[in-house]
């Protein structure tokens, strides 16, 4: 089975949650790292190992970014990584497959599935690695994660909404195998 590396370069998981009831704020994780066991003709076969860095989290405010990291949110000095750890992928035809398996956010595990499509294989022009691409969107409710903070909004409603919408877009380096 192919393994490939999660480029931390090339790769980024992206959120968005509703504010005050009344727009999305946007922000992302830019340090990905990890291994994907992967081969387009036996799905089945797959596992993936994926490490968010939870201090690197940005959403263009340094205050928010700060907040996000608190104890109130992710408590990033307490839990430092999100990880996700696959038990099961299954092909659904073509390019797309779904993956299922451990999320583990703030301490607390959930099994999730996500809808995967993959990309691939290509030769990178500089360099000459092989390139694989993994993309996903899912939507969990933050509070699932012992993620529980909020204040009321006067007349009704939460300053920060439950759902939170996850991206995941992944660029992986097949790791050459030795001999």
């Amino acid at each position: 089975m192919p393994k490939w590396n999660i480029d931390p370069d090339h790769s980024v998981a992206a959120f968005s949650v509703r504010h005050l009831m009344v727009t999305n704020v946007r922000g992302q994780f830019g340090k990905l790292t990890g291994t994907i066991n992967f081969d387009p003709s036996d799905i089945a076969a797959s596992s993936v190992e994926l490490t968010i860095d939870v201090s690197s989290i940005t959403t263009g405010i340094q205050k928010r970014d700060d907040h996000l990291r608190s104890p109130d949110f992710l408590d990033a000095e307490k839990f430092p990584s999100i990880v996700f750890k696959s038990v099961k992928a299954e092909s659904m035809g073509g390019n797309k497959g779904r993956v299922t398996g451990g999320l583990s956010v703030h301490g607390i595990t959930k099994q999730v599935s996500l809808d995967v499509e993959f990309s691939g294989p290509v030769k990178a022009p500089f360099g000459g690695e092989i390139c694989m691409g993994f993309s996903t969107e899912t939507v969990i409710n933050r509070e699932d994660f012992g993620i529980t903070w909020n204040e009321p909004l006067e007349g009704g409603g939460v300053m920060v909404g439950r759902e939170l919408h996850l991206n995941i877009d992944i660029e992986a380096d097949l790791i050459k195998q030795a001999g």
